[in-house]
């Protein structure tokens, strides 16, 4: 019987895992407006080092400055959307093009 509850148990805790930290991304602000996700995105660069820190005294670790980088994740964001989008828009236009130049060449081969 316990090779057969094993599976459900994994199931039951990874869905558990997965439930939670779904709660917690839509608690934090994650799945709403940009605005929300910027403010959370600020609390946790202010929570993040200090708990870092502490966490590192306790194991006795050393680790490297984390350097300070002005980098905007919105903008980087919306730059791979548009970058994808107009991938997705051109795609059919350049499978044509591509299939024209694929004809032609086996025409050419075949003469």
């Amino acid at each position: 019987m316990a090779p057969r509850l094993l599976p459900v148990v994994k199931f039951l805790v990874k869905g558990g895992l997965v439930g939670g930290a779904v709660y917690i991304v839509y608690e934090q602000g994650l799945l709403s407006s940009s605005d929300q996700g910027a403010e959370a995105l600020r609390k946790a660069q202010e929570a993040l080092p200090p708990a870092v820190e502490e966490w590192t005294r306790y194991f006795g670790w050393q680790l490297p400055a984390i350097p300070k980088t002005e980098f905007s994740i919105s903008n980087s964001w919306n730059a791979g959307v548009q970058a994808v989008i107009g991938a997705l828009s051109i795609a059919p236009t350049r499978a044509c093009e591509y299939t024209q130049h694929s004809w032609k060449y086996l025409k050419d081969l075949i003469k």
